[in-house]
């Protein structure tokens, strides 16, 4: 069953993205998401163990936003096959043009890079996102695991931007734990730099959307935004963090 909200420019659903994807209008100008990267290890039984045993410092699982989210757990060829199908329907719904930005880590790297041009998009390149020296650090006589990366391309031809660019090619933005609302959500901040590239008043999809911190950095930056989450939990998160949005911008412009 699928539960569908709208809050002003914002269009949410509570389902699974394969079910919701073939619903949605074409037309979208940007893929901008995180699904989950089943990694946290290099075995099936290291990628079975729950979400706060894989991301979470130990000590911190009791955090409120450190909440299990779902679909962390495949092997690594349901994951690729399950990327290349939502892939394949997402791309089906962007407009010629639209760029496709998709967030991993460095296990899945390889990977997605392949599962990403299985998809139909043409991959373009990476865009690292530093999380500064305050990311979790590994044992001594490790180098530090504080990048992801945001693999990034288009949906065909990508024409010259007349909204701005080029944009950086790397983002140093740290984590703040305090303001966080899903276990491995990413700062509004980073997401704003990245939802810039979509044309202004554009729709921006997030078929794992979380607790939609895409979609707050969509309408701050005056964009449209379609999400999808499966977890009941994180959707009603989502739905309250943009509609907190949209009364707290309201409440500027009539000062």
């Amino acid at each position: 069953m699928t539960t569908k909200v709208t809050i002003g420019p914002a269009t949410l659903y509570l389902g699974d993205a394969l079910d919701i994807l073939p619903r949605l209008e074409p037309g979208i100008a940007a893929l901008i998401t995180d699904p989950p990267y089943s990694s946290g290890g290099m075995t099936r039984g290291d990628r079975m163990q729950g979400t706060a045993s894989k991301y979470v410092s130990t000590g911190a699982t009791r955090a409120a936003h450190n909440v299990e989210f779902m679909g962390d757990n495949r092997d690594q060829r349901s994951w690729q096959f399950w990327m290349s199908l939502w892939l394949t329907l997402a791309q089906s719904k962007l407009k010629p043009g639209a760029y496709a930005l998709c967030f991993t880590d460095w296990r899945q790297l390889p990977a997605l890079t392949d599962v990403f041009q299985a998809g139909g998009l043409v991959w373009r390149g990476l865009v690292p996102w530093d999380k500064t020296e305050s990311s979790r650090a590994p044992h001594t006589g490790y180098f530090r695991h504080q990048c992801e990366y945001v693999v990034w391309g288009s949906n065909g031809p990508l024409p010259a931007a007349e909204h701005g660019g080029p944009w950086p090619g790397l983002v140093r933005e740290r984590v703040n734990h305090r303001t966080k609302l899903h276990m491995t959500g990413k700062p509004v901040e980073l997401m704003e730099r990245l939802v810039a590239c979509a044309d202004p008043g554009g729709v921006i999809l997030d078929p794992f959307m979380g607790s939609a911190s895409t979609g707050v950095a969509a309408l701050k930056k005056g964009r449209q935004f379609v999400g999808i989450e499966k977890s009941p939990h994180y959707f009603d998160v989502a739905c309250k963090r943009i509609e907190l949005l949209l009364s707290e911008e309201a409440m500027k412009a009539a000062t």
